[in-house]
């Protein structure tokens, strides 16, 4: 993995922030999916976790509550040379923004082939049509993402039997 220059931190390191952040929204009884921005610098600038249900708000995903931070922290709408690191693959509304933050990079955990808007339903990352691209790495942290997943929805079917899983990131 390439190292961020400034900080050296690898994109494991900050897929693990990420992975963070997806552990506040399962304490929270919110599907586990956190996201970060990352300053050109190497700088964590905006962090968020999966709240649609706590703020009654359909567009608070992860992806969604970390630009915001990113943008005011920043003082702009726009994050040239950022990345974005995040558990799943972002939705059609996320990447959407995504686009309109002008974000440099991509790196996600493991893939959504239900939902995922960079590379598994739709390509939006690289289509030709749009006047902004972002550069996509997925399958990062993979394991540990979709494992986080699984052993919500898990707990979710089966709430006798998810007290006994124990979360270990």
């Amino acid at each position: 993995m390439p190292e961020s220059p400034v900080s050296g931190l690898t994109a494991d390191d900050f897929l693990q922030e990420a992975l963070a952040e997806a552990q506040k929204a399962w304490e929270e009884d919110e599907v586990p999916i956190g996201a970060i921005v990352v300053d050109p610098a190497g700088q964590i600038i905006g962090r968020g976790h999966n709240r649609p249900i706590a703020a009654q708000d359909p567009t608070a995903h992860a992806e969604i509550v970390a630009l915001r931070q990113a943008a005011a922290r920043q003082g702009n709408y726009r994050l040239p040379g950022c990345t974005m690191y995040v558990t799943l693959e972002p939705c059609l509304m996320c990447m959407g923004a995504l686009l309109q933050a002008r974000i440099q990079r991509l790196v996600f955990g493991v893939a959504d082939p239900k939902g995922g808007a960079a590379v598994s339903l739709y390509r939006l990352a690289d289509d030709p049509r749009l006047n902004h691209r972002i550069e996509v790495q997925g399958g990062v942290a993979a394991e540990a993402c979709r494992r986080l997943l699984q052993d919500f929805f898990r707990r979710k079917r089966r709430p006798d039997e998810a007290r006994a899983l124990t979360l270990d990131l």
